[in-house]
């Protein structure tokens, strides 16, 4: 679980998050919706470091994050993954190396276990037989798949996804969210999107945050609002 308590975030004279109190639930798939401008990015951005708030609380299930010093949050970034908007893969690198990365970043795992750990999460993400092969050579859909098993390679307690169907076609989008739904369930992660796919929204968001009133429901009270 992740809350925030009082959350704001300015930029010279813009007051892009005002007030905010919140929570994010373990196991769920709680989602950022909002126009351009509305702060969204921001707050993602202010949930994981990197934008540092001014005033305010976030913690992680407790631990009081934004008082930590960057040393002090070293633990908690272990046990974050993150699903660029873009994907971010190293074009250089296969599928199997590039979900190997934070393996070799953050763990003492032996190359074999490294190896395991690698294939279980590519397997997790349905990509049969793309171990040896480039982002280049897969789809855009496929690569977001890499992305998603990278970002689950620690098998982190919280999975953070900025626009994980931006530029896919609706029929792979519906794949992926299922897809992220999926994973969040299983791991009882606790997984925020932010995201302008309505679609998304609809199918499996279970917590619906909007801003810049920053409106709280689910994807049925979604439907009937006015915010």
């Amino acid at each position: 679980m992740i809350e925030l308590k009082n959350v704001d975030k300015t930029f010279n004279d813009n007051h892009v998050l005002k007030n905010i109190s919140t929570v994010f639930e373990q196991g769920k798939v709680n989602m950022i919706i909002g126009q351009s401008g509305s702060g969204k990015t921001v707050l993602l951005k202010s949930i994981i470091g990197l934008h540092e708030i001014d005033n305010g609380k976030i913690n992680y299930d407790g631990r009081n994050f934004s008082a930590m010093t960057q040393k002090q949050r070293k633990q908690i970034r272990t046990e974050i993954g993150m699903v660029f908007q873009g994907g971010a893969l190293f074009d250089s690198s296969t599928v199997e190396e590039n979900v190997m990365f934070p393996l070799e970043m953050f763990t003492d795992m032996t190359h074999e276990e490294r190896l395991d750990r690698a294939n279980f999460c590519i397997d997790k993400v349905h990509l049969e037989n793309a171990n040896t092969k480039f982002p280049s050579e897969i789809s855009g859909g496929m690569q977001k798949r890499v992305a998603i098993a990278r970002a689950i390679a620690l098998n982190p307690k919280y999975l953070f996804c900025d626009e994980p169907n931006s530029g896919l076609d609706p029929r792979t989008g519906i794949v992926i969210d299922n897809l992220l739904k999926e994973l969040t369930e299983e791991f009882n992660t606790t997984t925020v999107i932010n995201t302008h796919d309505m679609n998304s929204v609809v199918e499996i968001g279970d917590n619906i945050y909007k801003g810049v009133n920053w409106w709280r429901g689910d994807r049925n009270d979604i439907l009937a609002t006015d915010n």
